[in-house]
């Protein structure tokens, strides 16, 4: 056999069960039998075939709760070591005579001991086997400790049969003398039986025991080998007391660290010049268990490592502590200080044991006890741990009770029961007992985490006391009724009430059976006193005292679940007995632990959503360790701009100043350094606006000379950078130097002109490893005359790289490989797929037994499945559609430590609760296979936007290399399309899409913003059809095309409005025949509708019975005509169906006018009137079969053919929103998106409205004073002239726009 696998380095150490044939149960001592056994050595140099023949030693035996065996024989075969038994006549093995959960064996190996593995058999030539066991550990033979695997699992798989011989390796090796074994599930068609073996090392260690009373050990280090460039400080402690100081360690200049234990957790104080200490950190949790704890205290420079137990915490100290030799002074157990001889007063004294204290390698324990001279041993300290016994309850669940004997006469001292409880539930029964005399019953518990006391009989309301009493602390609890009076103290909460006299008592109840009025108490209890005498729980353990069920004695079983807390990104834990949960609000993550980002991680995501311009937060990295952060997505663009603002977009002057040679800035963004260097690096391109204004103030000198000014850019504090916007880097040019257009050919910016005119030199910085400007200086500016501005606009980004980020698997057989999935705690992982295929595997990755996948089962069903050792377990989710429709669908899948979930589109998601004891941990081992490489069916589609806990899998690299793959998959009409509104066409981009708004009459992004206008008495918006004329339709930034033909035979009109006018003209259509469409608003206020189709008659009048149309309300009105048939729609009302008597054809149409109309000779004279007087109002989303002339007159007027006379106001007044036909702005709503920040919408907007407030107020304030300055006289005004316009020279850019500042949305003009 290889011991070398069990980690021992020293002979190793092979226990197994012998056991005699025994008496009947019934001729035992109480408490069982003891056995010896024997205890057998094995080097390492012998040969593992060899049989044992073991020495029989005195001190090494086992116990159990009762026994029946035979004579047993240990034997090594292949490496196993076993047992089997010797005589024919019976089994061999230990089997109690009941088979029940209250059975243990306990084992005694003499000595403390490194336990290394355990291996289990059923009983020989039997049924009898266990198949699932718990195991304990301890020093003493008290105060047990159960053995988890990854901190969760408490169970061991045992055997399948009575022969096979089942092993397990522990994770982490056991120190302790003690072993018990608790059975916890056996053969059902046998009873328990076991042969046991056990592996392990010798431990040597040197302890000692401080006994509080200023007791401590104090190190004062000269300099020796110990001194090393990285201190480490390393111990183990145990204690029962929740408080004291365990380690202070002090250098030169009174800098200092301390390790103190408080409220069970080790905290790390840095003491320094000032009287309060620092808090560094907290690490561990329910630390006075009287268990060994390990600590290692790692320092290198200013950075600093904490360990406790397996949990690393790391800190970054004050800069003083890199220079200080921090450890010429260590004390254990107390403050020392090297200017004092004497511990500090008001620390706190520790009580327990340390053991192995080691300095750098050196032991230093072992130098106190060779008494030498850099040791100081003060007050009662010894070198052995001396533990005081404590036995505990635990009540693990909802049948678990105790029930003790009570008083059996009448006494005049009344009732006095005490304990200490701890538990982490705010309700549950703590005792009870019942007052025959009285017929009553009294009840202790807890509620709302506070003490409470009911007396049945007289329905007494309930007495409180304590407060947050369900922290995981121990408390005191006394219980007295003596002489008319009650008196209940918890810690340090004392109350006192009236009450009867009790004069007997039947019994008292622990955690006790009145289970349908209270809550179950789950927690730990000792220190139990009834009529203030100790109650001797091992006699309960033997039965000897009292009644109990589903108690598990001398033993705290409480868990700590949220130390360390598995609440991610700032998640706040809370816990139960049994379970924690995770608050996730205002983190910006969502999930059982905090998993998974809430927001998107750009803006071509939201875009992509269904969102428009706006505030919106993005995480980079999803649910990785980089927080989300708030930008602008500006979508009103072909690319969608990822916006990121600093402390000054402004244009800034900068003033000589003889004093200063150079003037220098900082831009501080409103984004942490690791969220813009994410966010730089995920967009396909990058760009930042970098100008500077000039005047006798050189930039960047000549090539060969130094220059003058310089800026900062790129990570981190950023690199000197040389050149200038528009130039390419080290240059050290400007734009026009590239492109050989400066002011002097002998320069290469304009500004090195050294020019007595303002000039400038402007451009974009484009290369993204020199992004963000950091900083900015400028350096000609102290000369007389030099004047400068400069300006640093925003940081603008587009295009995300993981978003569209795909590949085409072309066969179900094609695969993609990459690098083992790590997601041992959590894992969450996203993609979208589109397929026409019914089924196959997505992505699976396999180990020796955990795996994970996910799959298309059916062709409506998604389904996650992974095993991490509890055996397999699936989360499915249904779609009422087919999803193999050749659409996107999105799939999010997330595993952690408290469930697993499933999310396909926008359906519900599916849970699945993980096992309470269950593993932790997901141990992969294989490649990760997207598509399938095993004998699962593969999947045949494209897959996107792949992300594994936060990192995006570049599908498109691996599958140029690959063949049955291909990078990219077009297609995003068919998923996307939708989003194109009012008739906006979605055209395919190699990257997305992009929706053609040419033949609608809206704009925007989704062609979703209405195009409105305000329309006065003098406005005339003119489209001529005299000419055939065709644009592209495949750009939205030209007009849509016009109506090529001249003669019309059907139309589709559709237009909104908002008047008060009565009568009014709304549209005109006229024809180079005199016929003529026209729609108004008549004196009654109804909608009316006229159509002149043939000259030599009168026009027809189609009058809508809708009413009040011209109310100010906006108005929708939808008119078809097709030959003779009209109908027409206003709102939501029924649709009205008319007839013309003429042939139907609208020949020779002219032009379509708006508003006012100036050529009124063809018109009837009443149309005639009604045209000239204009329409005042707001007119929005005209459409005229494939035309759109409001939008043209308004974004198009240079390049359509329309004729604008008066004044013509773009506005959201066509916005049902809007109340009248002047309103402001379309609020830009969010609430349901998720992401969205309306907050910071309407900060937006209350800014754009003070703007324009503010212009307003400073253009009226002119006015007043320009007519003032006017009437002053001549020589004033004058003077006045002279100095505004050597104001303008001397600053003639100041009132240049700032193109690139972040747009408001719908800006507003007024006219005054």
């Amino acid at each position: 056999m290889n011991l070398s696998c069990f980690s021992c380095r020293e002979p190793a150490v092979f226990l197994s069960l012998v056991l005699l044939s025994v008496p009947h149960r019934a001729h035992w001592p109480p408490g069982g039998l003891s056995v010896r056994l024997t205890l057998g050595f094995l080097a390492h140099n012998e040969r593992s075939s060899n049989a044992i023949h073991s020495f029989l030693l005195t001190r090494t035996y086992f116990i159990s709760s009762n026994l029946h065996g035979h004579l047993i024989h240990h034997l090594s075969i292949n490496g196993v070591f076993f047992l089997y038994s010797h005589l024919s006549a019976g089994a061999g093995g230990w089997s109690p005579l009941i088979s029940d959960k209250y059975q243990w064996l306990e084992v005694d190996l003499g000595e403390r001991t490194k336990i290394t593995a355990v291996a289990t058999q059923g009983r020989y030539g039997s049924s009898d086997w266990l198949t699932s066991y718990l195991l304990m550990f301890s020093d003493t033979g008290h105060n047990w400790k159960q053995y988890r695997q990854e901190d969760s699992i408490g169970s061991f798989p045992g055997n399948s049969n009575a022969d096979n011989v089942v092993q397990y390796k522990l994770q982490q090796p056991a120190i302790a003398r003690f072993l018990r074994l608790i059975p916890l599930d056996w053969n059902p068609s046998g009873r328990i039986g076991l042969r046991l073996e056990t592996y392990g090392c010798p431990y040597t260690s040197d302890v000692v025991s401080l006994n509080g009373g200023s007791s401590s050990l104090v190190y004062r280090l000269s300099p020796g080998p110990w001194q090393t460039s990285k201190e480490v400080v390393s111990l183990k402690f145990k204690t029962l007391r929740n408080s004291g100081i365990l380690l202070h360690a002090e250098g030169q200049q009174g800098v200092s660290l301390s390790l103190e234990l408080e409220r069970g957790k080790l905290q790390l104080l840095s003491n320094q010049t000032s009287p309060e200490p620092l808090h560094l950190t907290s690490l561990g949790s329910l630390l006075d268990d009287q268990h060994w704890h390990h600590v290692v205290l790692e320092q290198k420079s200013a950075h600093l490592n904490l360990t406790v137990d397996k949990n690393t915490e790391r800190v970054q100290l004050p800069a003083e502590f890199s220079l200080a030799c921090l450890y010429k002074c260590l004390s254990l157990g107390a403050v020392h200080s090297l200017r004092s001889q004497k511990p500090d007063a008001s620390s706190k004294d520790l009580h327990g044991c340390i053991e192995n204290l080691l300095y750098n390698g050196f032991n230093l324990i072992e130098l106190a006890k060779n008494s030498d001279h850099q040791v100081t041993v003060r007050g009662n300290v010894t070198f052995s741990c001396a533990e005081p016994v404590s036995v505990a309850l635990t009540f693990p669940g909802p049948q678990s009770f105790l029930q003790l004997p009570g008083t059996t006469a009448s006494s005049p001292g009344g009732v006095s029961v005490g304990f200490q409880f701890r538990t982490w539930n705010k309700g549950g029964l703590l005792f009870t007992f019942s007052l025959p005399q009285q017929e009553g019953m009294v009840w202790l518990y807890l509620s709302d985490a506070r003490l409470r006391l009911m007396i049945h009989k007289r329905l007494s309301p309930a007495v409180f006391s304590g407060a947050a009493l369900n922290d995981g602390q121990w408390h005191a609890v006394d219980f007295t009724a003596r002489r008319g009076r009650l008196t209940i103290s918890v810690s340090q909460w004392v109350h006192l009430k009236p009450w009867l006299i009790v004069t007997h008592t039947c019994f008292h109840t622990l955690a006790g059976e009145i289970r349908n009025l209270f809550e179950t108490f789950q927690g730990c209890m000792r220190l139990l006193t009834v009529e203030n005498q100790r109650v001797d729980l091992i006699k309960v353990q033997q039965r000897l005292l009292g009644n109990y069920s589903q108690l598990q004695i001398d033993m705290c079983g409480i868990i700590d679940r949220c130390s360390p807390s598995r609440c991610e990104h700032g998640g706040r834990c809370s816990q139960s007995w049994t379970v924690f949960h995770c608050n996730c609000s205002d983190t910006g993550y969502s999930g059982a632990t905090c998993h998974s980002s809430v927001y998107e991680q750009s803006c071509e995501a939201y875009k992509h959503n269904g969102n428009t311009s706006g505030h919106f937060y993005i995480d980079v990295d999803g649910s990785g360790p980089i927080k989300p952060q708030l930008v602008y997505c500006n979508m009103t663009e072909e690319n969608t701009w990822m916006v990121l603002l600093h402390n000054n977009t402004e244009l800034t002057r900068v003033r000589p100043s003889p004093a200063v040679s150079q003037h220098s800035v900082h831009f501080d963004y409103s984004s942490q350094e690791e969220q813009l260097l994410a966010a730089i690096s995920q967009s396909e391109h990058c760009e930042q606006e970098l100008s500077y204004h000039c005047r006798k103030s050189r930039l960047l000198n000549t090539l060969e000379g130094s220059p003058f000014s310089w800026w900062l850019g790129g990570p981190g504090q950023g690199r000197v950078q040389t050149y200038w916007g528009g130039a390419h880097p080290g240059s050290q040019q400007c734009a026009c130097g590239l492109q050989g257009d400066c002011v002097d050919l002998q320069h290469y910016c304009n500004c090195d002109a050294d020019r007595l005119e303002w000039t400038e030199d402007s451009g974009l910085l484009t290369h993204k490893d020199t992004l963000p400007v950091r900083s900015l200086v400028l350096g000609d500016i102290q000369r007389p005359g030099s004047e400068a501005a400069y300006r640093v606009g925003p940081l603008r980004c587009h295009g995300d790289k993981n978003f569209w980020n795909a590949a085409f698997f072309d066969k179900e057989t094609s695969y993609l490989h990459f690098p083992t999935f790590h997601g041992e705690l959590s894992a969450d992982i996203s993609f979208l797929f589109k397929t026409t295929g019914s089924s196959g595997v997505f992505l699976e990755n396999l180990g020796i037994k955990d795996f994970i996948r996910i799959e298309l089962s059916s062709s409506t069903q998604v389904v996650f499945s992974f095993d991490v050792g509890n055996g397999p377990l699936e989360v499915r989710v249904e779609s009422s559609v087919p999803l193999n429709d050749n659409r996107w669908h999105r799939v999010r899948a997330e595993r952690n430590v408290k469930e697993a979930s499933l999310r396909l589109d926008e359906l519900a998601v599916a849970t699945q609760e993980a096992p309470t004891d269950g593993h932790f941990h997901l141990q992969l081992n294989s490649q990760l296979f997207i598509g399938t490489a095993s004998r699962q069916k593969g999947f045949r589609g494209c897959i996107r936007s792949l992300q594994l806990n936060g990192v995006t899998l570049d599908l498109e690299e691996r599958a140029k290399i690959t063949p049955g793959v291909q990078p990219g998959c077009p297609g995003h009409c068919s998923s996307y399309g939708s989003l194109c509104q009012n008739h906006g066409r979605c055209v395919e981009r190699a990257s997305g899409f992009q929706c053609d708004c040419s033949l609608s009459a809206y704009a925007g992004v989704f062609c979703q913003t209405e195009v409105s206008a305000s329309f006065k008495p003098g406005t005339s918006v003119s489209y001529t059809f005299k000419e055939p004329y065709e644009l592209s339709r495949n750009s939205s930034a030209l007009p849509s095309s016009i109506y090529s033909e001249m003669t019309l035979r059907a139309e589709n009109i559709s237009l909104s409005f908002r008047t008060n006018q009565s009568p009014a003209l709304l549209l005109y259509v006229s024809s180079y025949y005199r016929e003529y469409l026209a729609v108004l608003i008549n004196k009654h206020d109804k909608l009316e509708v006229r159509y002149k189709l043939d000259s030599s008659r009168d026009a027809e009048v189609l009058r809508s019975s809708v009413r009040n149309v011209a109310n100010g309300q906006l108005h929708t009105v939808t008119i078809k005509r097709l030959t003779d048939s009209v109908s027409v729609q206003i709102d939501e009302n029924a649709r009205e169906d008319f007839n013309l008597t003429s042939d139907g054809e609208f020949n020779a149409v002219k032009s379509l006018v708006l508003g006012r109309v100036h050529e009124s000779d063809d018109l009837d004279p009443d149309l005639a009137k009604l045209a000239s007087l204009g329409f005042t109002g707001c007119l929005s989303v005209v459409h005229f079969n494939t035309m759109s002339p409001l939008k043209a007159a308004l974004l198009h007027s240079d390049t359509s053919p329309v004729i604008i006379t008066g004044p013509l106001v773009q506005s959201n007044c066509g916005s049902a929103a809007s109340t009248n036909p002047y309103a402001a702005e379309n609020t830009h709503h969010l609430s349901g998106k998720k992401g969205g920040a309306s907050f910071a919408l309407s900060v937006k907007k209350l800014f754009c409205g003070v703007i324009a407030v503010v212009i307003f107020v400073v253009v009226t304030g002119l006015a007043i004073t320009g007519r003032l300055l006017y009437q002053r006289k001549e020589t004033y005004r004058n003077q006045q002239v002279k100095d505004r316009q050597e104001n303008s020279q001397d600053f003639a850019f100041s009132n240049q726009a700032d193109s690139q500042s972040v747009p408001c949305e719908n800006p507003k003009e007024y006219i005054i």
